[in-house]
């Protein structure tokens, strides 16, 4: 017999796997109000939970398990913003690394498929970490600015409906979908780098985590329009890491938050090693492409 799904007692229709640490009823991300640990529902954070004398009993469907756990299965955390404000670290810390060490340090780490000059070798001459070194460097200031406020506004709600493990693959596979069809597609000299296929990843997942809740998927729809609308009009820009990021983290999300729940380790992974297969055949196929 199949599970029965739980859901939100103040949202019917939106199912969760997240529930209030006092009086247990599950709550969507919308009612989650963090707490010391894990999160509380509105009526007890206005003191409103019935108390250890009685009253009345908390409203809503039972909730399935005594520990809490997020839609995507993951556990809860004391800080669900806290690898967000880790990545967000390593990027400015990388940063100002490379504002220190200019040029030398970017070109040993940025994006390249393949260079004639004899003490520069890129990705198709064996370099493979550039694919992913890439993903953290940044050079202009408007640049990490623009992609650090988005990882904040993004990721932190992606992390808290997630838990840090999933979002850590999703982050990372999405950098890597963007780093690999930039790769595949763009022109063998042509160096880039950023967070941008990551971060377009972390919106295409937002969208998918915002449809499996039922919100009202407009802001989040006119968001990608607009930042789509940047990435083929204004110049300068790897359009590729962003279309390559933005459909790995959609797939990857995708299996995460439908994963029935009877096989839902499984799928998860098996969605993450997937996408990380396509990553892999992409980069070979391009590599042959540039030595054979």
């Amino acid at each position: 017999m199949e599970d029965q799904a739980v859901c939100c007692y103040r949202h019917p229709q939106r199912e969760t796997g997240i529930s209030c640490v006092r009086c247990e009823r599950p709550i969507c991300p919308e009612c989650m109000i963090s707490a010391s640990v894990g999160f509380q529902c509105p009526e007890c954070v206005r003191g409103g939970a019935p108390g250890p004398s009685g009253g009345p009993a908390p409203a809503g469907p039972p909730v399935r398990s005594a520990r809490p756990r997020t839609i995507a299965g993951g556990a809860i955390s004391d800080d669900p913003r806290l690898l967000t404000k880790i990545l967000i670290g390593v990027n400015v810390a990388v940063w100002f690394v490379a504002l220190a060490l200019g040029d030398r340090f970017v070109n040993a780490l940025d994006l390249v498929g393949r260079v004639t000059y004899p003490s520069v070798a890129g990705v198709a001459e064996g370099q493979w970490y550039r694919l992913v070194t890439a993903v953290f460097l940044h050079q202009q200031p408007i640049h990490i600015a623009f992609n650090m406020l988005s990882l904040w506004w993004l990721g932190g709600p992606l992390e808290a409906a997630l838990g840090r493990a999933r979002y850590l693959a999703l982050y990372l596979l999405s950098g890597l979908g963007g780093s690999a069809l930039s790769y595949l597609l763009a022109a063998q000299n042509q160096p880039s780098l950023g967070a941008s296929g990551a971060i377009f990843g972390l919106l295409g997942a937002t969208a998918v985590l915002m449809r499996r809740l039922n919100y009202d998927m407009r802001p989040v729809i006119a968001l990608l329009v607009l930042n789509l609308l940047f990435t083929f009009t204004w110049a300068n820009i790897a359009w590729q890491a962003h279309v390559g990021g933005l459909v790995v983290g959609t797939a990857v999300a995708y299996g995460m938050v439908h994963a029935p729940r009877e096989r839902r380790a499984l799928v998860q992974q098996g969605t993450c090693v997937l996408a990380l297969l396509v990553i892999v055949a992409l980069v070979w196929v391009r590599t042959v492409q540039l030595t054979g």
